[in-house]
């Protein structure tokens, strides 16, 4: 079955373009010529029947001698294609195996390269064991070292347990003269603490006899605080009574006081309505004044105005009276 895009037409195509070239066109030429696209048998087909209809469309044309030379061809490039078929089979073959081999050595690298991982790992294991080995010796080393250090101390520490030793049987001897010294100075506190004590006993007795004269005078004592409470009581008493006098006293004098505020708010009251009586006298006197003044300009404009009046009149009167005497001839010679 012909592959997708493959065709007689394009067979054809390429086989003319083959014969112009002066080639032979062959099937692997035509294969080529169509980009290396399509089978082979399918290109065989196709060139078969191309030269099969080439073949009856010249056979009543060409003479003998070309028909024969055209059946020889025909023969020959039968004999190729069946030549070439063997080695088409052994090319496939050969790709199949290579593509096997192929196959091998993508999976021969892939082993070589996870033993190559191992090997990488095993190296980085054996460096690491070889730096903990480096390190266990250096420990090993610091460790002898300490140890012989705390060897010395120890010679140094046995050495000072010695001298700690000797220390200690000494200081157990001076110890024992202290004990001594001790002893000594207790018997000697004790005996002075016996005289101490019997020199306190005559201190007590001479104490004990001044507390009884003083209690005998503290007795007396009570009996003037006794006497002392009496006169405080009765003071207290008078202190009560004068107290509620002067309650009362202070109470009249409340009294008083709030009546002495009532009346200075009064005495305040008054003042501050006589200063508003005198400032509305002020203004009275004011506008009084200014009625007044008012009054003598009215008078005055009365006066003016009457003056006035006056000329006004006398004005009047001497134009009636020449409008008298004017029209007086005029009436004598109608007469």
């Amino acid at each position: 079955m012909a592959r997708g895009g493959i065709n007689k037409a394009v067979v054809q195509t390429a086989r003319l373009a083959i014969l112009a070239r002066g080639e032979n066109p062959s099937i692997d030429a035509v294969r080529i010529e169509m980009g290396n696209t399509g089978s082979k048998t399918t290109i065989h087909r196709y060139l078969k029947e191309l030269d099969d209809s080439e073949s009856r469309a010249t056979i009543t044309e060409a003479p003998l001698d070309d028909e024969l030379g055209e059946l020889v061809s025909r023969l020959a490039q039968r004999l190729k294609e069946k030549a070439q078929e063997p080695i088409d089979l052994a090319q496939a073959q050969f790709e199949q195996q290579k593509a096997a081999l192929l196959t091998q050595v993508q999976a021969l690298e892939e082993a070589h390269g996870q033993l190559k991982q191992q090997f990488d790992i095993q190296s980085a294991a054996l460096a690491e064991e070889s730096a903990a080995l480096q390190t266990a010796s250096t420990s090993l080393q610091t460790e002898q070292t300490r140890n012989a250090g705390l060897s010395q101390a120890c010679s140094d520490y046995e050495l000072r347990i010695n001298d700690k030793d000797e220390q200690i049987r000494s200081l157990e001897e001076k110890h024992l003269h202290a004990r001594d010294a001790l002893e000594h100075y207790r018997n000697a506190i004790k005996e002075q603490r016996e005289q101490e004590q019997r020199r306190h006993e005559g201190q007590l007795q001479q104490v004990q006899a001044e507390l009884r004269q003083a209690q005998q005078s503290a007795m007396v004592r009570q009996d003037e605080i006794t006497q002392l409470h009496r006169d405080n009581e009765r003071l207290l008493i008078e202190h009560r009574v004068t107290a509620k006098e002067l309650a009362a006293l202070q109470e009249q004098s409340r009294k008083e006081q709030a009546q002495q505020t009532s009346l200075a708010e009064q005495v305040k009251q008054i003042d501050s309505e006589r200063t508003l009586a005198q400032e509305r006298l002020r203004v009275a006197v004011l506008e009084s004044q200014s009625c007044q003044a008012a009054l003598v300009e009215h008078q005055r404009t009365n006066k003016a105005l009457e003056l006035d009046l006056i000329k006004a009149q006398a004005s009047i009167e001497a134009l009636r009276l020449a409008s008298v005497v004017a029209t007086a001839p005029e009436a004598t010679p109608q007469d």
